[in-house]
């Protein structure tokens, strides 16, 4: 496992400018990709779970972080309010958000609600802000803003089992589909003698619950004091960078204290308001210390599917047709959808194939190849396959991709 910063450099993924600052990266074309890839793989497993995507703003008044606790609890962690002149009435103060959540309670209470429309499941994939202290930032691992795939499930208690269980069950799929391990699972729990919202009642309910889906799934788990969100006990899934650093990538909690501050209600089969439960959960964290975990634990060897480049089509030697050619089949693969370049015969063969390693497919084109209209694949892991119509090459990497498989070809 090599340190993401220097793949990241070497392989173009993302760089740093002094004049925008430490802990602020921004995405070069080939990280852009990956990220990109990686944004519509959530994107695409949450509608099938079910959830509605919504978007809010990355700025709120201070009095919203007030409510949710937030301001109180992580105020050294987040950036100063900023004074917003309102001409006649005066001003007012706001502030980059350090979470999503109180702009999704305020989504929920944003009109009345039924007990029809629970569990009502919520996703976005949004910006938030953290005021590090510029000793502890790094790469994409620890940085001030944060692109996190969020999501919060509003629901009545009887439900609140299922949909921990379901988070739980979508975390470990999509970390099966990006080829990670998890280090740990986590019961991150209160300090004893700590001062946390909310009753002990409703503490030890909610850890009841997560003891119970960590259980149920057959997954061992460490319990630790003190590592609780304020507002309540959650699952941490654990990782480990190169220097074997442990942070959390996903997480499940389960919240009754913030619908209780924002006044959330349902109207329930008996015509009554009642109060629902609030479950947040990550599948993949933040999109920056996502990829420099992928980074690492693949040495830049990324799975096709989320690959900055998928195909790369090589003309064997500089000859008209051979190039023609080469081209036609980088135009089929980006109509199907796939990430295609040509590597031009500015140097040999074997050289470009060097340079092009961590490809998962490398189209070899030459004039024989050309004049039938196929191309032979060469895996990226040496094995050269033979020559094939371009359509049943595009298919097969197609197929692979499309299925989020680890194996490049006929071994699945």
């Amino acid at each position: 496992m090599q340190d993401h910063r220097r793949l990241g450099r070497e392989l173009e993924l993302f760089d740093t400018d002094p004049l925008i600052g430490a802990g602020l990266p921004y995405w070069l074309p080939a990280g852009a990709a990956i990220r990109h890839a990686l944004e519509e793989y959530i994107y695409d497993a949450e509608r099938r779970a079910g959830y509605q995507h919504v978007h809010s703003p990355v700025l709120g008044k201070r009095e919203l972080y007030e409510i949710s606790g937030h301001w109180d609890h992580y105020r050294d962690g987040m950036y100063p309010p900023m004074t917003v002149s309102q001409n006649q009435r005066g001003s007012e103060e706001v502030v980059l958000r350090p979470s999503l959540c109180p702009h999704h309670a305020l989504i929920f209470r944003s009109r009345s609600r039924s007990y029809r429309e629970l569990p009502l499941r919520m996703a976005e994939l949004g910006g938030q802000y953290r005021s590090e202290l510029s000793g502890v930032l790094g790469g994409l691992t620890r940085v001030r803003s944060i692109q996190l795939n969020d999501g919060h499930i509003f629901c009545s208690g009887d439900q609140v089992a299922d949909e921990v269980a379901a988070s739980l069950a979508m975390i470990r799929q999509a970390y099966w589909d990006m080829g990670i391990e998890p280090a740990r699972y986590r019961l991150s729990l209160a300090s004893r003698g700590a001062k946390y919202v909310g009753s002990q009642e409703i503490w030890d309910e909610a850890t009841e619950v997560l003891k119970k889906a960590l259980d149920d799934a057959g997954l061992p788990y460490e319990a630790e004091e003190g590592e609780a969100a304020f507002y309540g006990p959650k699952i941490d899934i654990q990782i480990e960078d190169c220097s074997e650093r442990e942070a959390s990538l996903s997480t499940i909690q389960v919240d009754f204290y913030q619908p209780e501050r924002f006044n959330l209600s349902y109207i329930g089969p008996d015509g009554n308001k009642h109060r629902p439960v609030m479950v947040h959960r990550s599948v993949i964290g933040g999109l920056e210390r996502l990829v420099a975990h992928l980074t690492e634990v693949h040495n830049g060897s990324f799975p096709a599917w989320y690959a900055p480049v998928q195909l790369a089509t090589l003309p064997v030697g500089g000859g008209a047709g051979e190039l023609a050619w080469a081209a036609e089949v980088q135009r089929r693969a980006l109509a199907e959808g796939l990430r295609a370049e040509v590597v031009g015969p500015d140097e040999s063969l074997a050289a470009r194939i060097r340079a092009n390693r961590l490809v998962p497919y490398l189209g070899i084109v030459g004039a024989k190849e050309a004049e039938a209209g196929e191309v032979s694949l060469r895996l990226r892991d040496g094995c050269q396959l033979p020559s094939v119509s371009t359509e049943d090459a595009l298919a097969g990497i197609l197929a692979r991709v499309r299925s989020f498989s680890h194996e490049l070809w006929g071994r699945d």
